[in-house]
């Protein structure tokens, strides 16, 4: 007989709640793309597009250097130059002769993109370096181009990360506007009693003030300590800090899926590139043309 498993889902939630494996994708662009500009004008055009610029935050991430996040705080710290004057406004844009330089180095034109998929093990870091000297996910996977994770797991929980050096793809799958689908199978110290299962799934409020949003449950009905939780957001710890309110002990977390991305196929500590379908399913989500 199948071990069944019961779904928590909180009554103010969509009632079409989201899927745990997506059949599709999200839905294809439409097949009559934008109107085409004008031919004539093309000075003109071009003189608009010059005039408007690149955001500073973006030419830094497209150079591989961060990631959009990251290179907000790099712009605060005073560490930018453009054309060799310090720039601190996040507003800034870039033009096209304009030369960007970090820590007085000048950056170098965006590399081409880049996509890695990391079955991430235990013990490891979801940093590009680390002081203390311990394993950090880029001593697993060795590849020609800079690339940075997108998003970041708990030194002790495995499975799916991203890494790239797309900008702008990072930006957007961390951003709480698109709601990307994270799904973790967890496993307590004890079993899930059904009114915290309830509480969980309506959204909590911790004692920072900081909220959770509404989420799906999946508690096996053999055994509640073994479930899977479905976030469509990535706030730091949140698993474990969800089950921690509630006096709950994680003792195993392992994300399964994200932005529908899976690592069937990978041991622990294995990884590869993704192929073009997968690339421009990513892109699709965050409604970035699909330009791979």
């Amino acid at each position: 007989m199948m071990n069944k498993r019961t779904t928590t889902k909180h009554d103010s939630a969509p009632k079409a709640g989201p899927k745990v494996t997506p059949k599709a994708g999200p839905k294809p662009a439409p097949k009559a793309g934008p109107k085409p500009a004008p031919k004539t004008s093309k000075a003109g055009s071009k003189a608009a597009s010059t005039s408007e610029g690149v955001r500073l935050n973006k030419v830094i991430a497209d150079s591989g250097v961060a990631s959009r996040r990251a290179a907000d705080e790099i712009i605060r710290e005073g560490r930018v130059k453009i054309n060799g004057k310090v720039v601190t406004e996040l507003g800034t844009r870039v033009q096209g002769n304009d030369k960007v330089a970090i820590d007085n180095k000048q950056i170098s034109d965006p590399p081409r993109h880049s996509y890695i998929l990391l079955n991430k093990p235990k013990d490891t870091i979801t940093t590009t370096s680390d002081e203390r000297g311990r394993r950090t996910v880029l001593d697993l996977v060795e590849y020609h181009d800079r690339i940075y994770p997108v998003g970041r797991l708990d030194r002790n929980t495995t499975g799916v990360l991203l890494l790239t050096n797309d900008g702008d793809l990072s930006h957007r799958l961390m951003h709480p506007r698109y709601g990307v689908e994270r799904l973790y199978d967890v496993e307590l110290d004890k079993p899930l009693e059904n009114r915290h299962a309830r509480k969980i799934a309506a959204g909590v409020t911790f004692e920072n003030g900081e909220e959770t949003q509404p989420c799906e449950l999946f508690v096996e009905e053999r055994d509640a300590r073994v479930l899977s939780i479905q976030l469509r957001e990535g706030k730091n710890r949140e698993v474990r800090r969800l089950f921690e309110e509630f006096g709950y002990t994680v003792v195993r977390l392992h994300r399964s899926q994200y932005a529908g991305l899976t690592v069937r196929g990978l041991a622990r500590g294995e990884w590869r590139p993704l192929d073009r379908r997968e690339i421009s399913a990513l892109r699709r989500l965050v409604k970035l043309h699909d330009d791979v």
